[in-house]
């Protein structure tokens, strides 16, 4: 699942995509489309025209038209950026492991012969012409003790529940809070608000150290806790049984003597 980490490696692949002429418009999933521009709206909008610039915030990758129209990719639980042919991930956890071109919601051909495309094989993805970026709250890559504060700080959800709420910080998903949550021995169930001053500093030190680590790692499924996210799985710190349940629709794992 395409987590802010992936999803700037998409960024990173968009690049190659920059400042190449759009020759045409192959593929386009209407249930991709998520406001009113149609299909034909949608190819008259890009063709003859290029990128200009690639940039995102939290899972949504942002490529400028120009001043005037963006493009925004969602890449939902499954999908990938390919620029060319090729995408900086293989195949996704939780993904299937085929590379199915039937699975490409979008494909953009460029006058020069390549192409970009999002292969989806669950299709939960989305594009969208000119995307309220004001929605999204602090980007993962860019949170401070200040910003995580007032996240926490009036909120009595599940920690886990609040640090994924994309308007609060945007990027963070199941697995990359799972595992910050580990590693700084915080229960995903407390209030927000129960952090002491030195649990948020711990969450922050932890927060920052592991999307850094993770990022040069590979992504978001190579954390610590990663392998023992199953049922009956056991700590890889101190070898409890991990407790498995649901916050927010999203299965969680976290282990009862040491996260508090």
């Amino acid at each position: 699942m395409p987590e802010g980490i992936e999803v700037e490696y998409y960024r990173q692949t968009a690049l190659k995509a920059l400042n190449r002429k759009i020759k045409a418009i192959e593929t386009i999933d209407h249930k991709y489309l998520t406001d009113t521009f149609s299909p034909a709206d949608f190819s008259d909008l890009l063709i003859g025209n290029h990128f200009i610039k690639a940039e995102r915030k939290g899972k949504l990758l942002v490529l400028s038209i120009s001043d005037d129209y963006r493009l925004g990719l969602r890449f939902g639980m499954t999908g990938r950026l390919l620029v060319d042919g090729s995408s900086a991930i293989e195949a996704l956890e939780y993904s299937s492991t085929k590379d199915n071109p039937k699975w490409d919601r979008l494909y953009i051909k460029f006058q020069d012969g390549g192409s970009l495309s999002i292969r989806d094989p669950r299709r939960l993805g989305a594009v969208q012409i000119n995307p309220n970026l004001d929605t999204l709250g602090t980007d993962l890559y860019e949170i401070t003790a200040p910003s995580l504060s007032a996240v926490l700080k009036y909120s009595t959800r599940p920690i886990k529940a609040q640090l994924m709420d994309q308007s609060k910080i945007a990027g963070l998903g199941n697995l990359l809070t799972d595992e910050i949550l580990w590693r700084s021995s915080i229960d995903p169930r407390r209030k927000s608000n129960s952090l002491s001053h030195n649990d948020k500093r711990r969450l922050l030190r932890h927060t920052t150290q592991t999307i850094t680590e993770l990022t040069d790692l590979g992504g978001s499924h190579m954390g610590n806790l990663q392998d023992h996210r199953v049922p009956g799985g056991l700590c890889p710190k101190d070898g409890e049984p991990l407790n498995r349940y649901n916050i927010g629709g999203r299965t969680s794992y976290s282990c009862p003597k040491h996260q508090k």
